[in-house]
């Protein structure tokens, strides 16, 4: 659960037998896909039950699953001062629970496999969303409803409290990274005046939260949180008949509320510029400035996107150029415009190179912005930006569900801006735009008064400096405003009494077909066809990620891989960046523990010209010296912000500890290196990297997407077909077995004025590889693989010291690392690590063994969500090029499922018994003056201090 607003640009922007468990693989269904242009259209059906329930429909029969998302358009803005946070309160509570259901909501989603299922809240709505399997879309209706219209009577001073601690330490989370929530809390509240509903945060004040009474959420949910505020999207495996049937059964008996009245546009002026200076526990100086704007639905809304685009929205924009190519000033600059109902804010932000003046970038910037103004982008500039735009929306638009899925869309469109398909006229804005369209619409709003924030570093974290209080937390309570009159509800069959609807039958999954052919140099490419959707989608790997670099200077692989794609071929690295923007494609680089990887996305009316970047990439990297440089300080720059974020503090940490000095795995997990490596890494050896180890006759191309064999094997063969291995090219050595440690250790890493620790407990289990494996990672889902899992139900559920706990085992060819973690409240670090111990111990010992229901649930999890689960071409890919990597047969999957299905009690306590609670590796990364004392008198093994570097302090 999480609060969330993506940027407007963000939504522009196998077949298993049920009963035999055997692999059939479907040939690739044809569909009328969308093109890659203005023509997009999002097919749906509406109604309205007479209780004011408005439910949109759109049918996509490409996989049995329905993405149920429904909005209700109440959000932080609806809320007043002295009583904040409380529609962020709610959608936590609104997971608890329901009258007729006695219990985490989660817990049936669980036992069905469902998928992407979460909520949100922003300034101007809450959502909850799920995709579930066909068949389970009346426990999924019914559990809907049940929140919506059966929420109250479950609601008890406990779970109140529960939750109220859950997001606080949400909010002690997000205001304990680096640059964290206290920044844009003071920049809203200096755009936007006291009073005015965007002025405060989403997640609202601590004095509120602790403030708010059993009355005052009741009050709130009675208020607000009926059907005629709500809007339900139904898309995937489903018609508006059924819609219609299922959703009046299950909604039509629900009361309407209060009818919440539209906000009128508020968008506040300012005469002049305001600034301040924000002292924060961080390693660069960062520089945010941002204006109130357009809102959202508005055609400036939509320039201003484009206008964000240019000027800082991409790797070609017009601050890249400036600021991180030209002067190298800044490692970082981007523009980017936060879409809200009654307002937008726009904004610029930059992170300082080390050593430079920050008033020199801050003068960049308004300069930058002040041309771009003045003169306009240019033809070429709009088209590139328009370009990202769509693409960026027809990628989304794959999925059925999720954020910029094709429910969020019409869910969106229909909340805001009343007509579901209102993407349409955004992107016929994107289309017919003018460069002087875009200069128009940025010199009225970017001309005004702005307000800026510079970030400097300090001993002092910036979660140190107090809330502001807009108005005492209130104390009376609030009125129930009048049921809206006009509203109806019709008679239900619904027998609530009888639990929620039992799901007894499940679809087949239908896995594309797998097709393989292999290049003339040995260049092996395996294709899955999937023609909903206008792209294809590409995995070039190469074995050889980190593990190369054993005995070298650690990051030689992140860093030649990082810098393969800035500039290759005939293009220079804003060139490069400018080419691929054009074409709309996507391209990644990067390494893992055990292999390196080149990726692609791309446009299937752009296919040749992507494909021909792709080559430059793979082929003919420039690795350009004075890019290196460039690239060089940013990174540097990057490692000091993973020492500043206390998650990434400790998985650099963790590796060395975990397999010693000397271990291919005995590296930063972000696989970032040291800053001494980093400086010393020359142009030598990246092009060695890249010669040594991507080496063509070892690549494996996994191709999904629309294009068949037939077309993209010449297309590979006449960019691919030529490449040759180097003579004695290297292999990757065999990464060799560890011992875990013989007695329990800990480790603590001092960040002073931490408001919460961040605690790791971790081992070494058998590699991905192993035929435990699959027994191994159901165990884990027992003890922290799901939400519901001992862990989370522990420290979030039933303690709230902390907003999540889990723990889980990451993929390699050697012995996986494997974690357990929680962010906990500083004042209860103690108390939690005990829990962990507890859980880990009691779990792996068998003194609290499995229970049937735990792996009922997990069992579930692990194989009912397979229909769903391969709904996106990347999805595809990642599992084809998973199997290749792990050495899996095809039907791997198959072997998945079906030992899934057969394990039981005492394969799940043989599994657990890998983990050892008696020799943990521990580390704590926090205030130490809090916590080091209590933590040291837990005696869990011997305390060693830890420098940012991971070694032992003196």
């Amino acid at each position: 659960m999480s609060l969330s607003r993506p940027p407007r640009a963000a939504l522009l922007a196998v077949a298993l037998s049920a009963a035999l468990g055997g692999l059939a693989y479907a040939p690739a269904p044809t569909y009328a896909k969308p093109a890659a242009g203005a023509d997009i259209v999002i097919p749906y059906e509406e109604f309205t039950l007479p209780n004011g329930l408005r439910v949109i429909v759109h049918t996509d029969r490409k996989a049995p699953i329905v993405a149920v998302n429904i909005w209700y358009h109440v959000g932080s803005k609806n809320e007043t001062p002295g009583r904040t946070g409380f529609a962020h309160l709610f959608e936590h509570l609104m997971f608890q629970g329901s009258e007729n259901h006695d219990g985490e909501f989660f817990t049936p989603f669980e036992l069905v496999g469902a998928t992407d299922q979460n909520g949100t809240t922003n300034q101007d709505r809450t959502n909850y969303f799920q995709n579930v399997p066909t068949t389970a879309l009346d426990m999924a209706l019914w559990m809907e409803s049940d929140r919506m219209g059966h929420l109250l009577g479950a609601i008890d001073q406990k779970a109140l409290d529960e939750q109220r601690g859950v997001v606080q330490n949400e909010k002690r989370q997000g205001e304990n990274q680096p640059y964290g929530r206290r920044i844009s809390a003071r920049m809203f509240e200096a755009l936007y005046p006291a009073g005015h509903p965007y002025s405060w945060q989403t997640i609202g004040s601590m004095a509120d939260l602790d403030a708010a009474t059993l009355d005052d959420v009741k009050t709130w949910f009675r208020s607000w949180y009926g059907p005629n505020n709500a809007v339900l999207v139904l898309a995937g495996d489903i018609d508006v008949a059924t819609a219609k049937e299922k959703v009046t059964r299950y909604f039509g008996d629900i009361p309407a509320s209060a009818t919440l009245a539209d906000m009128k546009t508020n968008i506040p002026t300012h005469a002049k510029d305001t600034r301040e200076t924000i002292p924060d526990r961080v390693p660069q100086v960062r520089v945010y400035r941002a204006w109130p704007v357009a809102e959202m639905g508005t055609k400036d809304a939509v320039l201003l996107d484009l206008f964000a685009q240019v000027l800082g929205g991409s790797a070609a924009s017009r601050f890249d150029t400036r600021l991180v190519h030209g002067d190298k000033i800044a490692d970082q600059a981007t523009a980017y415009q936060w879409s809200s109902e009654i307002s937008g804010t726009f904004f610029l932000m930059s992170t300082v190179k080390e050593g430079v003046d920050p008033a020199k970038v801050e003068a960049a910037l308004d300069e930058e912005m002040k041309r771009l103004i003045a003169q306009g982008p240019t033809a070429e500039e709009l088209e590139r930006a328009r370009t990202a735009g769509v693409a960026g929306f027809v990628r989304g638009i794959e999925r059925i569900g999720g954020f910029g899925g094709k429910s969020d869309v019409l869910a969106s469109c229909a909340v805001y801006q009343t007509t579901p398909d209102c993407y349409k006229e955004d992107l016929a804005i994107y289309a017919s735009a003018t460069p002087a369209d875009v200069q128009a619409a940025a010199k009225k709003w970017l001309s005004g008064g702005s307000h800026t924030i510079l970030v400097q570093p300090s001993e002092t974290p910036a979660s140190a400096l107090p809330e502001t209080v807009f108005a005492a937390p209130a104390t009376t309570p609030a009125a129930t405003p009048k049921v809206d009159p006009k509203f109806k509800t019709v008679a239900s069959t619904v027998d609530r009494k009888a639990g929620v609807p039992k799901t007894t039958t499940f679809p087949d999954l239908k896995f594309p077909a797998v097709h393989r052919a292999t290049l003339s140099n040995g260049m092996q490419v395996t294709l899955a066809e999937r023609h909903e959707t206008p792209v294809v989608q590409f995995n070039v790997e190469f074995p050889g990620g980190y593990a190369a670099d054993v005995g070298k200077k650690l990051g030689t692989a992140s860093f030649a891989l990082q810098m393969m794609d800035e500039g290759a071929g005939e293009y220079g690295a804003l060139d490069f960046a400018a080419r691929k923007e054009s074409l709309g494609a996507e391209l990644t680089t990067g390494a893992g523990l055990d292999s390196a990887s080149v990726g692609l996305s791309a446009l299937t009316d752009k296919l040749a010209p992507s494909l021909d970047l792709l080559a430059d990439v793979l082929r003919r990297p420039t690795f350009a010296p004075a890019e290196i440089e460039r690239v060089r300080a940013t990174w540097i720059a990057g490692i000091k912000q993973e020492k500043a974020r206390p998650q990434t503090a400790a998985l650099r940490t963790l590796p060395p500890l975990l397999y010693g000095e000397g271990h291919p795995y005995a590296i930063p997990f972000t696989g970032s290196g040291t800053e001494a490596s980093i400086a010393s890494l020359t142009r030598d050896d990246l092009v060695a990297f890249h010669r040594d180890w991507l080496q063509p006759d070892q690549a494996r191309i996994t191709i999904v997407g629309d294009t068949t064999l037939a077309e993209i094997v010449p297309l590979l063969e006449a960019r691919l077909g030529d490449w040759k291995a180097a003579p004695n090219a290297p292999k990757l050595a065999a990464v060799p077995k560890v011992a875990n440690a013989a007695k329990p250790r800990v480790f603590l890493i001092d960040q002073p004025g931490a408001i919460q620790s961040n605690v790791y407990a971790a081992q070494l289990v058998p590699p991905t590889g192993d035929a435990g494996t699959i027994d191994f990672d159901f165990a884990n889902g027992v003890l922290g693989g799901q939400f519901t899992s001992r862990l989370n139900s522990n420290l979030r559920e039933d303690k709230h010291w902390a907003y999540g706990s889990y723990s889980g085992a990451r993929n390699s060819l050697g012995q996986r690392p494997w974690w357990a973690s929680a962010a906990v409240q500083s004042d209860r670090t103690a108390d939690s690590m005990k829990e962990l111990q507890k859980e880990i111990s009691q779990f792996a010992t068998g003194q609290a063994p499995a229970t049937p229901e735990e792996i009922t649930k997990v069992r579930a999890a692990n194989t009912l969500e397979l229909p769903g689960a391969y709904e996106t071409a990347s999805a595809v890919l990642g599992q084809i090029a998973s199997n290749q990597r792990y050495g899996r047969p095809d039907d791997y999957i198959v072997q998945y499922k079906a030992r899934n299905e057969a394990i039981g009690a005492a394969d799940v306590a043989k599994a657990a018994a890998t983990l050892s609670p008696s020799a943990l590796t521990w580390v704590v990364v926090g205030d130490l003056s809090k916590v080091g004392e209590s933590v040291r008198a837990l005696q869990l093994g011997e305390a060693v201090e830890l420098d940012a570097d991971g070694k032992p302090k003196k």
